[in-house]
Order: structure tokens, then sequence, then C-alpha cells
């Protein structure tokens, strides 16, 4: 059985311990866990199965030409890569009270962009159940694109929402 790689940034802060969360879930000994600060596309191309997780971009980066984060040199990697024949999901971080009407805008830029290079997404989500005012989210069929959390107001429906995910994802993922 091939790992699962999970990719994630910023390092340190909620996406960090939430990657770590979702790791232990799933069984550490079974993933990967690959900052993206210094990941290229090599690094992704030796996985068959990539699970992205990412913080939304806050609105005071949102207005800014030049947004810098982990992502940022990341993101242009995924250019270089085919996801046909990968297993991908995504899970992100936003925040339903600060950013309303751009919850998990990770999501939407990942789903986005893996769509375009042919990744089937897996582990889609209803909204059922989250609060926010517009998001740029969801895919053709009306679902979130992958995962979201809300760890600075919903901290406490992280683990739930996890371990309901991977139950979600076994299959595709061979969990």
């Amino acid at each position: 059985m091939s790992k699962i790689a999970l990719f994630f940034g910023p390092e340190g802060g909620n996406v960090h311990k939430v990657t770590k969360e979702l790791a232990g879930i799933i069984g550490n000994n079974k993933v990967d866990i690959i900052p993206v600060i210094n990941s290229k596309s090599n690094d992704v191309d030796k996985y068959d199965k990539i699970i992205f997780l990412a913080s939304a971009i806050g609105l005071d980066q949102w207005d800014m030409q030049d947004v810098k984060d982990d992502w940022d040199k990341f993101f242009p990697e995924l250019d270089k890569l085919s996801f046909d024949k990968k297993t991908v999901a995504i899970v992100g971080l936003g925040d339903h009270i600060k950013y309303p009407s751009h919850f998990v805008t990770s999501i939407a830029a990942l789903g986005e962009k893996l769509s375009e290079k042919g990744a089937d997404i897996k582990g889609a989500v209803a909204t059922d159940g989250y609060t926010y005012q517009d998001t740029e989210a969801l895919n053709k069929d009306g679902l979130f694109y992958g995962l979201p959390i809300d760890e600075d107001n919903e901290e406490e429906l992280t683990t739930e929402r996890l371990t309901n995910w991977v139950n979600l994802i076994k299959s595709d993922f061979d969990i």
C-alpha cells in the first residue's frame, strides 16, 4: 500500500494542527506529512494519493496585488503536473464569522486548479451544517470541493468533521 501525501501550508497554526489530527485519524503510518513551503512538483509526482490542506487568505490580503504565503511559491508547481491518475482531496480552513462572504477560499482556488489539471477530486461535502454568506468553494454539483474546517469558531466540530470525512474518502484512498 502506498502512502497518502498530506501537503499542507502554512506551517504552525491551525492548518498544521488539523493536518496532524487528520494524519492520526487516517493512521500516522499511512501518511507522509509535507509542508508546501519548500515543495516542488516532483515531490507531488511521487504520490498517487494526495490530500491538500490550506488556510484561506484573509480579508486584509484580498486586495493586495502580490500576496505572499507558503502557497504562493507552491501553487505554480501544480501547473507542471497532470492529476489524471491521482486520487486527490482537499481540506480548507476558513473563518465563517470574520469572512462570511469568502468562506474557505482555499478550497475554491485548489478545487479549480486541480480540476483544470485533470483531477477527479474526492471528498466533496454538502453545505449542510455550515454557516456563511457566500463562498466560491462549491463545485458544479453545489457541494464544497472538499472539507471546510473553521478551527477559529467551531473547533469543537473539527474531530467529528475530520472523522466523518475520512469515512467518506476511505474507499477512494484505500484507508
